[in-house]
């Protein structure tokens, strides 16, 4: 799985994405279904020593090799979290931002999923999200059906969400 990881990440550097997503220093980010890392290294640059990045995935393995990676690279601001897509362990308003890449089409329950993501979402947070393995009418259309979100822009590669929040 590292190989067919290894091989996308040189057609599609990471580095070109997140920079999109706007990322500051000293914010928490969230990258759900991480992986083994292809994006940590970039986000915790991004995030900065006062920032914290928490990586997350429903199998033990990738956040091994996330731990390792970190741990290589000497990224101190890295959390990785074994989760599942029903219940995030991480508390409330937690993200200024969440990116879940090539993962969506995994998630059993949508509408909870994205719930939990809005549980998760700072009011003032954003949600980066792509099709994953679907079509983007799908995807969208199951973001729009959990009722927490609103999309703010859609590029190519990516939907970006704000929660619908009240106050925010």
């Amino acid at each position: 799985m590292n190989l067919l990881f290894d091989i996308r990440d040189r057609f599609v550097p990471v580095s070109s994405l997140l920079d999109e997503f706007g990322i500051e220093p000293g914010w928490t980010v969230v990258d759900y279904g991480c992986g083994p890392g292809s994006y940590i290294k970039r986000a915790s640059e991004l995030v900065g020593p006062r920032g914290q990045l928490f990586a997350l995935d429903v199998h033990e393995l990738a956040i091994k090799a996330v731990m390792q990676r970190a741990a290589r690279d000497l990224l101190t601001n890295v959390t990785a979290v074994v989760t599942d897509t029903s219940k995030c362990p991480l508390a409330d308003e937690t993200a200024d931002v969440i990116y879940a890449l090539d993962m969506f089409h995994m998630v059993s329950d949508p509408t909870g999923f994205m719930k939990d993501l809005d549980r998760i979402s700072k009011g003032t947070g954003f949600l980066f999200i792509d099709n994953g393995h679907q079509s983007r009418d799908e995807a969208r259309s199951k973001i729009i059906a959990s009722g927490v979100w609103e999309m703010v822009e859609e590029k190519k590669r990516y939907m970006k969400w704000r929660p619908l929040k009240k106050g925010a």
